[in-house]
Parts: C-alpha cells; sequence; structure tokens
C-alpha cells in the first residue's frame, strides 16, 4: 500500500498538471477565436474585392461596348472572347454567332486568318469591302498579347496569350482624301496651264516676227530660219519640262555613250546661244565613257541647263560644256560640267534653286532645275551646284559608268 504522503504527492501534481492543461485550453480557445476572426475579416475582403473585380469587368465590358470603334479579342486558340457592337456593326454581324477568325472571314468576307499570320504586330491594314450600299473602308490592326510561362525562366523567349484587334471605318477619311486628290489634281493642271501660258507665249511672239521676217527679207533668210529654230526648241524644252513634272515613271535605260549624247544636246541648243549671242562650246577629255542612261532624257538636262545659263549670262559670254571622267578611290565616274560667266547665285539661295517654282528673279516659273534633278535621280546620279556672284556657275552631273 502506498504510504499518505506519496498520494498526496501524486494528487499535488495531477492538480498542477490539470492547471497547466486548462491554461493550454484557454490560450487555445483565445488563438483559435483570432483566427476566426482574421478569417472572417479576409473572406469580407475577398467577397469586397470579387465584387470590386465584378464592378470594374462590368464598366470594361462597358467601356468597350460604348466605343466608336470596333473592338475584337482572342484567346489562344484564336476563338473570339469579346467583340463589341460597333465591331459586329462593321463587320455586318447581326445577330450571327462567330466563334473564330475562320467564321468571321466567312461572314465578313476579310481575310482575317491571313492578317492574324504575321509574325509583328500589324497596325491599321486598310481593307475595302464592297457591299449592296457601295464601297467602304476599313482600318484593321491587332497588336498580340504575350507574358513569359511559369515555367520558362531561362530564355527570353515569349508565349502569346491572346490578341487585341481594333477595327475603324475610315471611309470618310477616303472619300474625302480622294476629293482632295482630286482638288490638287485641278489644281496642278490650271497652274500648268498656266505655266505653258506664260513660258509659250514670247517664244511665240517671236517665232511670229521671225517668220514675217522670212517672208519680207529672204536675204537674211538662213539667220531668221535659225532664230526660228531656237524659238521651237524653247518650246520643245518647255512641254518637256511639264510633262516631266507630270509623269512619276523612270525612263527606259540603255547603255550610252556620253560624250556623243552631250554634244548632241549642245548642237540642239546651239540656235538659242546664238540668238542670245552668247559664246557656247563643249569639249570632251573621254570620247569613251558608257553610262546606263535615256539619251532624251540626258538631253533634255543639257537644254535646261544651257537655256537657264543663256537667261543669266549676259550678250558676248561664254559657257562651256565638258565630259571628263573622275576617278576617286578606285572607282571611276563620268562628269558633265556646265560652266557660265554669268550673274550668279547669291549663297543664300543655292539650297532652294532645285526646288519646283523657285526662281532667282521671279521671271520663270522655276521647272528647269527641279526636272534636272529629279531626272538626275532617275538615273542614279548627282547634281551639283557652286557659284560666285557676278562671276559665273558651274552645273556638274555625275553618272555612274558602265
Amino acid at each position: 500500500m502506498h504510504s499518505p504522503g506519496v498520494l498526496a504527492d501524486a494528487f499535488s501534481e495531477f492538480i498542477s498538471a490539470s492547471s497547466l492543461l486548462e491554461a493550454s485550453y484557454r490560450d487555445l480557445q483565445q488563438e483559435v477565436a483570432q483566427l476566426g476572426s482574421e478569417l472572417a475579416e479576409r473572406n469580407a475582403a475577398l467577397t469586397r474585392s470579387l465584387a470590386e473585380n465584378d464592378g470594374m469587368r462590368a464598366a470594361l465590358q462597358q467601356i468597350i461596348d460604348s466605343m466608336p470603334f470596333g473592338v475584337l479579342v482572342l484567346d489562344t486558340a484564336e476563338a473570339i472572347v469579346i467583340i463589341n457592337p460597333e465591331g459586329r456593326r462593321l463587320l455586318n454581324l447581326g445577330s450571327k454567332h462567330v466563334r473564330n477568325l475562320r467564321d468571321l472571314s466567312k461572314i465578313s468576307q476579310i481575310h482575317f486568318e491571313f492578317l492574324a499570320n504575321g509574325s509583328q504586330d500589324q497596325l491599321d491594314n486598310e481593307i475595302c469591302i464592297t457591299s449592296a450600299t457601295g464601297k467602304r473602308w476599313l482600318a484593321i490592326g491587332n497588336r498580340k498579347l504575350s507574358c513569359a510561362p511559369a515555367n520558362q525562366t531561362l530564355d527570353n523567349q515569349r508565349t502569346p496569350l491572346q490578341s487585341v484587334w481594333i477595327l475603324r471605318d475610315i471611309t470618310a477619311n477616303k472619300l474625302a482624301e480622294q476629293e482632295r486628290e482630286a482638288a490638287r489634281n485641278s489644281m496642278a493642271l490650271a497652274e500648268m496651264s498656266t505655266i505653258l501660258a506664260h513660258e509659250i507665249r514670247n517664244p511665240l511672239a517671236s517665232m511670229e516676227l521671225f517668220a514675217g521676217l522670212i517672208a519680207e527679207d529672204p536675204v537674211q533668210t538662213a539667220q531668221w530660219v535659225s532664230h526660228l529654230r531656237a524659238g521651237i526648241r524653247q518650246l520643245s524644252g518647255t512641254v518637256n519640262n511639264v510633262l516631266s513634272i507630270q509623269a512619276g515613271n523612270d525612263p527606259h535605260r540603255t547603255p550610252v555613250n556620253l560624250s556623243a549624247c552631250v554634244q548632241g544636246g549642245v548642237e540642239f541648243v546651239q540656235p538659242i546661244a546664238e540668238q542670245a549671242s552668247v559664246l557656247l562650246s563643249f569639249v570632251s577629255s573621254d570620247e569613251g565613257l558608257t553610262i546606263l542612261g535615256n539619251e532624251n532624257v540626258i538631253r533634255q538636262i543639257i537644254l535646261n541647263l544651257i537655256c537657264n545659263a543663256i537667261r543669266h549670262t549676259p550678250t558676248g559670254g561664254k559657257i562651256e560644256v565638258a565630259v571628263l571622267a573622275k576617278t576617286q578611290v578606285g572607282i571611276t565616274s563620268a562628269l558633265v560640267e556646265i560652266s557660265d560667266t554669268g550673274c550668279g547665285i547669291p549663297s543664300d539661295l543655292i539650297g532652294q534653286i532645285f526646288d519646283v517654282g523657285f526662281s532667282v528673279n521671279g521671271d520663270t516659273p522655276g521647272l528647269g532645275l527641279a526636272v534636272c534633278k529629279r531626272l538626275m535621280m532617275q538615273h542614279g546620279g548627282e547634281i551639283r551646284v557652286t557659284s560666285r556672284v557676278n562671276c559665273g556657275t558651274t552645273f556638274q552631273l555625275e553618272f555612274q559608268i558602265l
């Protein structure tokens, strides 16, 4: 039998353990109560967050539905997730159900699948749609949205998640552009008519005078015929300049002997120089230079530059035309230099002389030099100018040789 002291000690230990258990239980109850309170708060916050997300989603849907342009959203399988009312209207979908781009292409007659195949974002592809009500133009653009997958952290590849398409009706813009183009063409036609009238008037008057002199003074017929030829060639140059400004096509080019071509151009314009009492000369240091060009076009450039030199060179002045080869860094090119002893060009105007409509003195329509620059660009060549006031001007044409 146990002694009373041992039983008392055991009971005392039991009482102590029970107190500890009771205290631990109370602490556990408090912690459970605190966790329950925190859980309730988090549930309430989650409920509010879900409500806010629903509100934001509804607001976003309302914004997309009210947008003045079409919005189309696709998922990774190219299934249509969102299409707003304006998108349905622009594509004439009505209430038809469309699941993917294939369905959309069949109904709208727009090749969305082709547009989606581009590797880069496609911005504003202009599509013309013909319907019973006439033609409509849509600007269709799409942007691929992407993010890195969770297991893809060691490289820079990105997997597309979805794409967003924007559709805009640009019919009004297209019609306005066509009207502006028609207005520009009408203005250009009126301007060209004015230029022709201005440029043709003086040569025609001179030609009429010389024709009368031929009839009245048979002795001087050769002189009057030379002047008449000069007037005809001025008219020819004016008409060719107008046609060159209006035309946008590159001229057909073949191998051309540059010296022979330029010499022919100088001979063509010689009567004009004689009529102005200006000495015109030609020299070639290399008669074998061959370029890829158009003879008629090159002669038109020569005609324009010499006529420009004649206008700015006083009576008794000189104009020299030279053809030579230029070698630089082992590359040889062909040069044509046209130098005069005229009044020169002020340095502050050098940068404008090749602009259409610009004239140093305002006495010409400003077509000749602009035509020269355009024709040289079509030949893959360059035109340069150096000038000193009251000393003269030199134009230099550079061509690539064959």
